[in-house]
């Protein structure tokens, strides 16, 4: 057997995570596996394909592929048997299969992959053996942790006990009247004559007890050091100026207000009994137009807090029309589902589980008709003197949705500098760290279902590709709500 690569792909063949175990280079390696859903007939139960240079041995995993490519002459029993072994591997780093998560744990899998296989030849381990060799505990490791641990434990309790010290002396001082004591900890004299540090000291250690902050004093001696809160004679003749011209100052001396309030959604109102119905939609479009992948994953999730209501029943009404293929949850009584619509506990004794989310219904459309694409873009950047004229479009095609926080991202090459923008309906912004000129749309609906956006830049057509669309909607795809929730009494 001759492995000469594992990799981790979408079902449009994109590489997730790949590793080469003979000497491969990328464009080689992404050329194969971008072939491989071209190769794979529909309705086929097999598990492999061959070309004339190569075999591939898949799995699936949920929405991805186990792919090993290896060569002609290798043993298939040995394939499948080195394919079931990486399969296996994947769910012990990553929660769910999903591409985010695949990304997010890339190096543990190939570590991982290591162990499998080396220069193309399957190693003697299991399940078990990866684990600890990839685990690679060190006992010295550990007690260097432990010590440090404690070191810093000491370290923190020493400056508890210091700063209580320090507290007892200025209470002390403040009793007998005399003047509060500053204390400075960096050795500088400036430092040391200033008696704010007490005070945040006070601050962390007694929240419970407000007092009147002290006024700061200012230092009699000459001091180079930096000073916290302090302003120079600069600033100070400059604002008294400004009085004197009658101009209004407003201190900022006071507490800052918080930006938690901006950045923070506001809250969900939650009841005894919560439900959340969600969808997920991902597709992909040629540059040149067409649907080429659309897959929409819905869920229905219930929440119950209250044991006095733990036994209910969901109705559904399913309105859709697009082929939408419909699951409930292996508890759920699926005859009642599908006679009455309705959601309900197998058992109508039991209740469901309190302080869980728990998917009751999931749904799932697959397609590749264009007349089920929400919204096109269309990009055209076109060669000029300068280098590109680029035009962008959009447009929307399901005009019942309503479409929020819309971001359309088109590449910039790196170089060229921030691109020159012409026309544009909504707001923009060019992001020089990920070369990435972002279009922002607060909302795309019926009243507001086509823009443009023109722009100029240096570079080639194809650099201006693959555009990325992200947007959230109140409103489902597809047409599945829950009307009304109805409960059992307990007999």
């Amino acid at each position: 057997m001759v492995l000469l690569a594992a990799a981790v792909c979408t079902k449009a063949g994109k590489a997730i995570v790949s590793r080469q175990f003979v000497e491969m280079t990328r464009t080689r390696v992404e050329g194969l596996l971008a072939a491989f859903p071209k190769l794979m007939g529909l309705g086929k139960q097999h598990t492999f394909v061959e070309t004339e240079s190569v075999r591939y041995v898949y799995q699936p995993l949920d929405k991805l592929y186990m792919v090993l490519v290896t060569t002609k002459n290798s043993n298939i029993l040995e394939d499948l048997e080195t394919l079931r072994l990486f399969s296996r591997v994947i769910p012990e780093y990553c929660r769910v299969l999903e591409e985010g998560e695949i990304s997010d744990h890339c190096f543990d899998l190939i570590f991982a992959f290591d162990e499998i296989v080396a220069l193309g030849y399957r190693e003697n381990v299991n399940l078990a053996q990866i684990r600890t060799f990839t685990e690679m505990d060190s006992h010295e490791e550990k007690v260097f942790r432990a010590v440090r641990e404690t070191q810093e434990r000491e370290a923190k309790a020493e400056m508890r006990r210091k700063a209580k010290e320090l507290q007892q002396i200025r209470r002390d001082a403040e009793r007998s009247g005399k003047k509060v004591p500053g204390f400075g900890g960096f050795g500088s004299a400036g430092m040391s004559s200033m008696s704010s540090g007490s005070i945040i000291t006070d601050t962390i250690i007694e929240p419970e007890k407000p007092k009147m902050a002290t006024v700061p004093v200012r230092p009699t001696g000459s001091s180079k050091a930096l000073k916290l809160g302090a302003r120079g004679k600069e600033v100070d003749n400059f604002v008294d100026k400004l009085r004197g011209e009658g101009e209004t100052i407003t201190s900022n001396t006071g507490k800052r207000p918080s930006l938690a309030s901006n950045v923070l959604p506001p809250p969900v109102n939650v009841e005894s009994v919560h439900m959340r119905v969600e969808e997920k939609i991902s597709l992909t479009c040629g540059r040149d137009g067409g649907l080429q992948n659309m897959e929409l994953l819905g869920m229905i999730t219930l929440r119950v807090t209250d044991d006095k209501v733990s036994r209910i029943r969901l109705m559904v009404n399913n309105y859709d029309k697009k082929g939408v293929q419909l699951q409930t949850h292996p508890n759920v009584d699926k005859k009642l589902f599908t006679s009455d619509s309705v959601i309900g506990l197998k058992n109508p004794e039991k209740s469901f589980p309190l302080d869980n989310d728990v998917g009751v219904l999931k749904w799932r459309l697959q397609s590749t008709d264009d007349a089920l694409i929400p919204l096109t873009i269309n990009c055209w950047p076109s060669e000029s003197a300068t280098g590109c004229d680029v035009n962008i479009e959009y447009e929307l095609q399901e005009e019942s949705l309503e479409l929020n926080d819309v971001v359309i991202a088109i590449p910039i090459p790196s170089g060229v500098g921030a691109p020159v923008v012409g026309d544009v309906d909504g707001e923009y912004k060019h992001d020089s760290r990920r070369n990435v000129l972002e279009w922002s749309l607060p909302v795309i609906d019926a009243k507001n279902k086509s823009g443009s956006l023109e722009f100029s830049v240096a570079g080639q057509p194809s650099d201006f590709f693959p555009v990325n669309v992200s947007f959230v909607s109140k409103r489902n795809y597809c047409d599945i709500q829950a009307s009304f929730i109805f409960f059992l009494r307990r007999s």
